[in-house]
């Protein structure tokens, strides 16, 4: 009985080597990825959605008075086209790679756009603050505290989701495995 037993065992692992190696020689498709090697790239209407939503998401957290209300659409303005603009230097930056036999910028030219990226950068949050100086004079200390409550908790997602994406991208000796990136900060 263990002999058959035994020698049915055999049988069948040699049978299922010998299917497994002839369906492995018959297929002759690229191996697809897994679904999990995939990484999501928003659209720029995905992009435009997001930054929508979070310019409402601090308007709805500020719970404005009527008053106060007349004062948000300057603000709002502002934020939007900060994020139109935004979305343009990525657009650019993919476009860039998207051509395949572009070099990668030495590090003088990435030092010149850096400054170039923080020029702008500092003359949209002057307009912002511009635009947003009368309203913040018009808020309560509850608003004023929820206020800065969002930023900070901004700019801690944004500052963590940076160092996940860091961890993620970077190879040996914390170079970058990418040739360039889409982060507003990474124009060194």
């Amino acid at each position: 009985m263990k002999k058959s037993i035994l020698t049915l065992t055999a049988i069948a692992i040699l049978a299922g080597s010998a299917a497994t190696y002839a369906v492995a020689q018959q297929s002759s498709e690229p191996v697809k990825q897994k679904e999990s090697d995939y990484r999501w790239q928003p659209s720029p209407s995905d992009l435009a959605a997001f930054a929508n939503a979070r310019v409402a998401a601090l308007h709805a957290g500020l719970a404005l008075t009527p008053e106060q209300e007349q004062l948000w659409p300057p603000i709002e303005s502002v934020l939007k086209d900060m994020a139109q603009k935004r979305e343009a230097r990525m657009a650019e930056r993919r476009a860039e790679r998207a051509k395949g036999d572009a070099l990668r910028p030495d590090i003088m030219e990435r030092l010149r756009r850096g400054a170039d990226f923080m020029t702008q950068a500092g003359a949209d949050m002057k307009r912002l603050a511009d635009a947003a100086q009368p309203l913040y004079d018009k808020l309560d200390d509850t608003q004023k505290g929820r206020l800065e409550d969002m930023i900070r908790g901004s700019m801690r997602d944004r500052r963590e989701w940076m160092m996940h994406r860091g961890m993620r991208d970077r190879g040996p000796r914390g170079r970058d495995r990418r040739r360039d990136s889409d982060d507003e900060g990474d124009e060194l």
